[in-house]
């Protein structure tokens, strides 16, 4: 290790890296051939990795600027303006002096930044022309625009303590009523916390379900009322857990008048004079200038409460929240997320959808039942095909609340106290780390290295009367998000691609390498379809591999079926509240859930999916650090790294190609992520689209013996219909098909475009190229060079 490493490290805030990079031996030559993969394999901590690859991106950029040595002319186009200040390229402070220097002076927010590329980069789309090659730089150039957010999803039974943690973290004390306050009783609304880009008030915004949903769900309680006790003579039960949840959602709109009320009455507009955009499909926002005052306006929207009131959570499909000044929320959203789905269609389809897009999720439990508590591990266990397999989750964090609370401490010296609750902390660690191994259907769809505990106190955190801040864990779940934050720079990614542009254009008016061009043409073109060749290749293989595992998961579904429904129609539970559960569960496609949750395409379609559970988390890797279909697309190159050091006249044209490929693999990874959700869910889609037609028979029945022919229903259509489980598996292989032609297709048209563009546009003109465009061609270099320098 050099000198120069060490200063730069120092110079970027890494210090603490200084040690592992002498024991590797990386001088300043190493370091700039550092690639992603010897990156990952350094023994770095996540958070370190992380901004070390930020930095590092960004010198290589600058050294790409000095290697370039592009000449500056005097102009006097004043078209690009820099805040207030025109930009006068003959004003001597505005000349280009050594890059270091220029470094110094651009000390500005990533905001000013990101506003400063933007307005050159709308400058050039207004110089193009109308050929081909303009429009293809102006659909690059709009394609910049790009806002990913991470989404964090808060699972937790009421009273866990999710409110008071989000309120914690983002610094907000009273934006979400917690659920141990005044009236303030668990509902099924999904609350989305997220950051307000726009002004400086709190603001909320409520989504409504379908008017015309509600009304079917309201007669729908309504019918449970005359049946109940009657449904079965020879069957009673005391069970009244779906009638509880009626009672709930139409006594908080209705009050108790409902059981007398005419169901045509039901949307009596009186009813809604609060919320007349809910009768209109509207959204209803609200602004306040306090986290409290927003607090107080939504929590009718949010939670239930005293009966003299009325409450309109049963209206609500969801909540966004939007906080001022929250950097922790600038690419994060947290999603207070209800723990089984809904029996609202609209809910439990944004649900599932929520649940699989997020990349992190949290489970909040009390600290005192953590390792225990049945409640919570279900939650877990019924979200982990979504979050698994079936979605993106690369994070689980297992976060124990209430860590302050540890006996009587007032009676102990501050630091007996203090070594109390982390002792109390390392054992509930342990045991929720033991629990999560005895899972055995999570291990299927979750790795131990994507699970972590915590053990936080909200109330310490604010405080710290027996733990500093640190102990509370607290600033490492905002760590999390800030981490979540910093891989998602929206100015970055911005100005990268903005560089690569703009090395294009530069690049296509130099005019003395139309031979090389050729060379270098001919050449890629080979090497694309070299390449697209090995990644077919290997995602063919990954489809064949998948075709054996379907196999053995038709051949034990067909086995297994009728006990599998054995177990679910003839269950311990019995009189009116497995009539009421199988009720719902036939009227709403095979899914219950009130309570608790039972899809019985879910448990029908569990020998297909536990088929290829290990296969499947092998081949879509939710971490980010590994790569989808065994490495292909990651594996990919048009290896133009060589190509510049063979032809540096063409270093620009090739800096735009490396961008592009980097770009397009970015987009793949994120379709590869969305077809992944759609090809493992395709599963039990499939087997609940082949009981249709027995749930809609089944639903049809009345009268006496209903329950058991019910059951004969679901049974015979079963056994006459275990075709489904071949075609499940054939549905599945399509969509895996779909998507490796949507791979190659998109791979070769990006590329191969890019290309084309690249090396063979003799006949185009872009700005700068005529000479009535001389001071256009002048401000365009200057515009190049500072995107290298905000870089």
């Amino acid at each position: 290790m050099d000198d120069f490493v060490r200063d730069k490290l120092s110079e970027w805030g890494l210090s603490e890296l200084i040690e592992v990079f002498e024991d590797e031996r990386i001088d300043k030559e190493s370091l700039l051939l550092l690639e992603e993969q010897h990156i990952e394999n350094l023994p770095i901590k996540t958070g370190f990795k992380v901004k070390f690859k930020n930095r590092l991106k960004r010198f290589k950029i600058e050294e790409d600027m000095e290697r370039s040595n592009l000449e500056v002319f005097p102009s006097t186009s004043d078209r690009v303006q820099l805040g207030k200040r025109k930009f006068d390229p003959q004003d001597d402070s505005w000349q280009l002096e050594s890059l270091t220097k220029r470094q110094c002076d651009f000390q500005e927010s990533e905001a000013d930044i990101l506003k400063r590329v933007k307005t050159i980069m709308n400058c050039v789309k207004e110089q193009l022309g109308k050929n081909k090659l303009s429009e293809f730089l102006r659909n690059k150039i709009k394609s910049l625009e790009t806002d990913k957010r991470e989404l964090v999803g808060v699972f937790g039974r009421t009273g866990a303590g999710k409110s008071s943690l989000i309120n914690a973290i983002i610094g907000a004390k009273d934006l979400l009523p917690s659920g141990d306050e005044e009236c303030c009783a668990c509902t099924s609304v999904m609350i989305k916390v997220e950051a307000n880009r726009t002004d400086s008030k709190y603001r909320a915004e409520i989504e409504f379900i379908k008017k015309e949903e509600w009304e079917e769900e309201a007669h729908s309680w309504h019918q449970f009322l005359p049946n109940k006790g009657v449904q079965e003579e020879e069957e009673e039960d005391d069970d009244e857990n779906d009638e509880d949840d009626g009672e709930a959602e139409m006594s908080a709109l209705y009050g108790n008048e409902w059981k007398h009320m005419s169901p045509n009455s039901f949307m009596d507009k009186k009813y809604f004079k609060e919320i007349p955009e809910f009768l209109l499909s509207k959204k209803k926002e609200v602004m306040c200038a306090t986290a409290k005052e927003l607090s107080v306006k939504i929590v009718r929207y949010t939670k239930n409460g005293d009966k003299d009131k009325q409450w309109f959570w049963p209206l609500v499909k969801c909540v966004t929240v939007k906080v001022p000044n929250s950097d922790l929320l600038k690419h994060v959203t947290l999603v207070d997320i209800p723990g089984t789905g809904d029996r609202n269609k609209s809910r439990d389809r944004m649900w599932k959808e929520i649940i699989r897009d997020c990349s992190t999720v949290w489970i909040v439990a009390d600290i005192s039942r953590a390792a225990s508590e049945k409640e919570t591990w279900e939650i877990l266990e019924n979200a982990s095909s979504l979050i698994g397999n079936g979605g993106e989750c690369q994070q689980i964090d297992f976060i124990c609340t209430k860590s302050d609370i540890c006996g009587n401490l007032d009676d102990l010296p501050p630091a007996e106290a203090q070594v109390k609750i982390l002792k109390r902390n390392k054992t509930a660690r342990e045991k929720v780390k033991d629990e999560f191994q005895k899972k055995k259907y999570l291990k299927e769809q979750l790795s131990d290295d994507c699970f972590k505990v915590f053990t936080v106190s909200s109330k310490e955190f604010l405080k710290q009367k027996h733990l500093d801040q640190d102990e509370t864990e607290i600033p490492e779940l905002q760590n999390i998000l800030q981490n979540l934050n910093d891989e998602h720079s929206e100015t970055y990614n911005y100005v990268s691609g903005a560089y690569g542009i703009l090395s294009l254009i530069q690049g296509a008016t130099h005019k003395d390498v139309t031979d090389k061009k050729r060379e270098v043409y001919t050449c890629l073109r080979s090497k694309l379809l070299d390449e697209l060749d090995q990644v077919q290749d290997k995602i063919e293989k990954v489809r064949e591999d998948f075709k054996t595992c379907l196999n053995k998961g038709v051949e034990n579904s067909k086995l297994s079926c009728e006990k599998t429904l054995q177990h679910l129609l003839y269950p311990r539970k019995k009189g009116s509240a497995f009539y009421n559960e199988l009720k719902c569960v036939v009227k709403n496609d095979g899914v219950h859930k009130i309570k608790e949750q039972m899809d019985y395409n879910l448990k029908l379609s569990s020998k297909l999916t536990h088929s290829i559970n290990e296969k499947f988390r092998k081949t879509f890797p939710n971490d980010a650090k590994a790569a989808p279909f065994n490495g292909a697309i990651k594996k990919f190159s048009l290896t133009t790294d060589e190509l510049i050091s063979k032809h540096s006249a063409l270093e620009l044209q090739l800096s735009f190609l490396k961008t592009e490929e980097e770009k397009v693999k970015a987009k793949l990874h994120k379709n590869i992520l969305k077809g992944k959700k759609e090809i493992y869910s395709s599963l039990t889609e499939t087997i609940q689209e082949n009981m249709q037609e027995a749930y809609k028979k089944a639903a049809e029945i009345s009268g006496t013996g209903t329950l058991q022919k019910m059951k004969d229903t679901i049974e015979n259509h079963m056994k006459s219909n275990k075709e489904m489980f071949e075609l499940a598996k054939n549905a599945m292989l399509e969509k895996l098909n779909n998507l490796q032609e949507e791979i190659s297709k998109t791979l070769k048209k990006t590329l191969q475009e890019s290309i084309e563009f690249s090396l063979n546009t003799e006949d185009y003109s872009l700005p700068g190229e005529k000479k009535k465009k001389k001071e256009q061609n002048h401000w365009l270099q200057i515009d190049f060079l500072l995107i290298f320098q905000v870089c």
